[in-house]
């Protein structure tokens, strides 16, 4: 009994030792470095440059990188905008895939400000928009360094943050276009990250995501206690529109990862000084043992 007892933990630390460690202050550098560009809204500089410095990013860990380029017209500015979506591929076999998601663009008016004349103006977005990416390019380094058990894509969805209150046709545009050319049989789930870079993360169990993907939830909750992300909360929020919905409607199990309570939301001051590096370890933490321990 007892060589069988030593047996396992040498199984378990070899096990251990297969999985990277995610390193905090390289998705911190990732988070300011999107912010380094400004506001990432479509049509501006900000996010011309930064789609650059994405795909630049990505492509140093996969040579399975590509734009998926859409346009969106707004009928009050009547202007069409030219965005696109990033996404790269990791790890080996014609299996279903993950997708690990979250969005790029930041938000191109402050209509949560306390101070009325902020509302015309971009947000920064460091907790809304580049922690989830930071999260994720952190994920791509670590893939090409131990490539995961199973496909996995990451997704970088553009114009998720567009719309404009009450007008739900203008959020989610690069999730909405994606959907219309995925193949749900392609994928095993998905998880999306969003809004969190807060100080005071708390990440409750989004509605949405409970009410219809409760099974992958439970998984990613269990994970988050095991890792000691004390971060993630049994309690329940709000339905939340955000771009889990469209994977959801076409047949692919999505969860959302957020903290919506976030105090800075669509405002001026969500920038990195409110933000926290070590919440996106607890998030990162979560992501990397989930997808480790994915069975082929």
């Amino acid at each position: 009994m007892a060589v069988l007892v030593i047996a396992g933990l040498v199984v378990s630390f070899a096990m251990a030792a297969d999985i990277p460690q995610f390193n905090t202050d390289k998705s911190w550098d990732y988070l300011i470095a999107q912010c380094g560009f400004g506001p990432r809204n479509p049509g501006s500089q900000g996010h011309s440059l930064c789609q650059d410095y994405l795909e630049y990013e990505l492509r140093k860990y996969t040579d399975r990188v590509y734009l998926q380029p859409f346009t969106h017209y707004d009928r009050r500015l009547k202007t069409t905008f030219y965005m696109n979506n990033i996404i790269a591929d990791f790890g080996e076999g014609d299996g279903a895939k993950i997708i690990l998601c979250a969005h790029w663009d930041t938000r191109p008016r402050s209509d949560m400000d306390p101070d009325p004349a902020n509302y015309h103006k971009p947000i920064l977005g460091a907790s809304d928009g580049a922690s989830g990416v930071a999260v994720l390019l952190e994920m791509a380094r670590l893939f090409s360094l131990a490539p995961p058990p199973v496909p996995v894509q990451i997704i970088l969805f553009d114009g998720e943050d567009y719309g404009r209150v009450g007008e739900n046709w203008d959020y989610l545009l690069g999730s909405k276009h994606f959907a219309k050319t995925a193949d749900p049989a392609d994928y095993r789930y998905a998880v999306l990250l969003d809004l969190i870079g807060d100080q005071d993360l708390e990440i409750k169990r989004e509605y949405n995501s409970y009410k219809y993907c409760r099974d992958l939830q439970d998984k990613v909750w269990r994970i988050a206690e095991e890792v000691g992300s004390h971060q993630f909360s049994e309690r329940l929020t709000h339905p939340i529109i955000d771009d889990h919905l469209s994977l959801i409607e076409i047949g692919i199990p999505a969860i959302d990862i957020i903290d919506i309570e976030f105090e800075y939301w669509h405002t001026q001051g969500d920038t990195p000084e409110h933000c926290r590096r070590e919440s996106l370890e607890a998030v990162g933490k979560v992501i990397v043992k989930l997808i480790y321990s994915e069975e082929p």
